[in-house]
């Protein structure tokens, strides 16, 4: 018999599968409350916008609150490695143990070299193998420089203006020949083998069903409850295949069919998903974080119509440029626009807009978290812009922060005028 659950049932499994249902802990976080983290979401995107932070530090911010993002350095850089570079949902950092699975199911002929002359492709795979193999990790530049190429020759004509030799090493990244040993601090990769990175399995040892049953399985863990389109998203592998491989975890009770009230298609939850009595969590959330992927699933779970407007031009912008849904218990309760000024120490509130039956408590809420994140970027001052139908209240809720009757203290670390309500202009 299929079981059957309301939308709030279905939203607090999924809340609790990605680590957002509970209270974070007060206590530091540590190295393994990080990689506890990480095994959780399966995967987390990578992407070089550095508006506010990485888009890879954030998705352990909002779970987990302040903690050191060495320590994610720490797991990619270091054997043995807990993290490691690969196309999935987009680039992101996976779980090692999905690296070869994800060779079988990884198409991105679009990336690299694939439409190059094959003599030329293959010279310059032999050259660049023999470099690395022969030394350390090196960046498409110390390559290039290395091979003796001209950075500034053969230039495709895609958007990304790569030369030979980059164009040639995502193509080689792509095959799994290459890897990421880590990041400079301009967030170039350093590529290395990937054999000094993660051991290589025999091809004799691949069997493309089970890698992708492997995957679906991953996808349904990090979302609790989902559709066939929400586990192939996950890790970007074919909906067609990803529909006979949910029969087949169906089949091996790996995964369970359930209706939802309000879904019209066919939804799984996977076994071991936990349903907790309520949801009290709250977060900022990354335009990349994992719960947000897949935009139909949040519509549908949250009524939160959601789309990232960096590539929008600015006069076209309905909520402004780096917008971070917020959630509070259950709900996308607000969305806010954030800026981390560095050079002036300020995390800037650029907007900030109620979704419509917010709780009353929204803005005091998300005025605890930006502090929260100010501390965390290491900015002294909050700035609040006057954009928005919450700017108002959520300004007046950040000064309150900290403050005792008759004081005139602000919220940071107790500095004045680190509390500010100013013009876009200023």
């Amino acid at each position: 018999m299929t079981a059957s659950l309301s939308l709030s049932q279905a939203r607090r499994i999924a809340l609790a599968a990605q680590g957002l249902a509970k209270v974070r802990s007060t206590a530091p976080v540590t190295p393994r409350a990080v990689g506890r983290t990480f095994a959780q979401l399966q995967l987390v995107q990578i992407d070089s916008v550095n508006v506010l932070a990485r888009s890879h530090f954030l998705p352990f911010f909002s779970r987990l609150g302040n903690y050191d993002p060495e320590i994610l350095r720490t797991m990619a850089g270091r054997k043995p490695r807990k993290m490691m570079e690969y196309w999935a949902h987009e680039a992101s950092f996976i779980r090692p143990e999905h690296f070869q699975d994800l060779i079988q199911w990884q198409k991105r002929a679009w990336v690299g070299a694939h439409r190059m002359e094959p003599s030329i492709r293959l010279d310059m795979e032999e050259r660049i193998l023999a470099a690395l193999a022969a030394g350390r990790p090196m960046t498409a530049s110390e390559l290039t420089a290395k091979l003796g190429h001209d950075e500034d020759s053969e230039r495709d004509n895609w958007g990304w203006n790569w030369n030979i030799v980059k164009r040639v090493l995502e193509h080689l990244f792509e095959e799994g020949r290459v890897s990421a040993a880590t990041r400079t601090p301009q967030f170039e990769r350093k590529y290395t083998l990937t054999s000094r990175v993660v051991p290589l399995l025999p091809a004799s040892s691949e069997d493309p069903e089970a890698s992708l049953d492997r995957l679906v399985e991953a996808a349904a863990q990090a979302h609790g409850i989902g559709t066939v389109r929400c586990f192939s998203d996950y890790f970007r592998t074919p909906v067609k295949a990803g529909a006979e491989s949910v029969q087949r975890l169906v089949h091996a009770g790996r995964l369970e069919p359930v209706s939802v009230t309000g879904w019209d298609r066919a939804t799984y939850k996977h076994v071991d998903a936990k349903l907790p009595r309520r949801a009290e969590g709250r977060a900022q959330l990354s335009p990349f974080d994992s719960l947000v992927f897949e935009r139909r699933r949040l519509e549908e779970l949250f009524g939160f119509h959601y789309r990232i407007e960096i590539y929008t031009p600015a006069e076209k912008r309905r909520y402004g440029y780096y917008v971070l849904p917020f959630l509070l218990r259950e709900a996308m309760v607000a969305r806010v626009d954030l800026k981390a000024d560095r050079a002036a120490g300020r995390l800037l509130v650029r907007s900030t807009y109620g979704e419509i039956g917010a709780p009353a408590d929204t803005a005091v809420e998300l005025a605890a978290e930006l502090e929260l994140m100010a501390e965390w970027l290491g900015l002294p001052e909050i700035v609040v812009w006057p954009v928005g139908d919450l700017a108002a209240t959520l300004s007046d809720a950040v000064a309150a922060i900290g403050m005792s009757p008759g004081e005139s203290r602000s919220p940071l670390r107790g500095k004045p005028g680190n509390v500010v309500l100013v013009s876009p202009v200023d």
